[in-house]
């Protein structure tokens, strides 16, 4: 996976974060910069974290089913990518009051919206693609992004969610059709 493929990837990674991210921010009476930094910084170490939980599990099995890796990369992203574009047509319920961004209550929003960067994680052991710089690419863009759906959440509105989740889906089906062009 080269440089462009990660970039996309970690954008599309970061779609969950940002579509919540958004909501939050839907859910402040102001904007404070700080909110916005611990809403990413959640996000962000989260979407770090689980690639590499994914790709160490993958690395004890990559060895074993070296013959099979594109397709298992095949039907992670695929799963993935349509698991959002499912999503994006959901409504959204329960934003009548203000987001707290406790601990207790942004660790499971972090975990869930990190599940699939765990898929893609063991996805990175079957392709052999360098963790280290690929977590931190993941990590980052996911705190850029989230930082910033805070911020666009006051603005935006609800209907902005659907769309950057159906985005993420739609690139993340792209990279699983990908994953196969250049192995069958």
């Amino acid at each position: 996976m080269n440089a462009v493929e990660l970039f996309f990837l970690a954008v599309a990674l970061a779609m969950d974060a940002f579509a919540v991210a958004v909501c939050i921010g839907l859910t402040m009476p102001r904007f404070r910069f700080k909110n916005a930094i611990i809403v990413g910084l959640y996000f962000g170490a989260f979407q770090m974290a689980m690639p590499l939980v994914g790709f160490l599990t993958g690395e004890v099995f990559a060895e074993r089913i070296t013959t099979i890796d594109h397709w298992i990369a095949f039907a992670l992203l695929l799963f993935l990518g349509v698991k959002m574009i499912i999503g994006s047509f959901k409504k959204e319920e329960g934003l009548d009051k203000e987001a707290s961004l406790g601990f207790m209550a942004m660790v499971p929003l972090a975990f869930a919206t990190s599940v699939d960067a765990f898929a893609a994680g063991v996805t990175f052991a079957f392709l052999r693609v360098n963790i280290v710089p690929a977590i931190i690419l993941i990590g980052v863009i996911t705190f850029v992004i989230s930082a910033v759906g805070v911020k666009l959440g006051g603005f935006v509105g609800i209907k902005f969610k659907s769309k950057a989740e159906l985005a993420g889906g739609i690139v993340l089906v792209g990279l699983a059709v990908y994953s196969l062009i250049g192995k069958v």
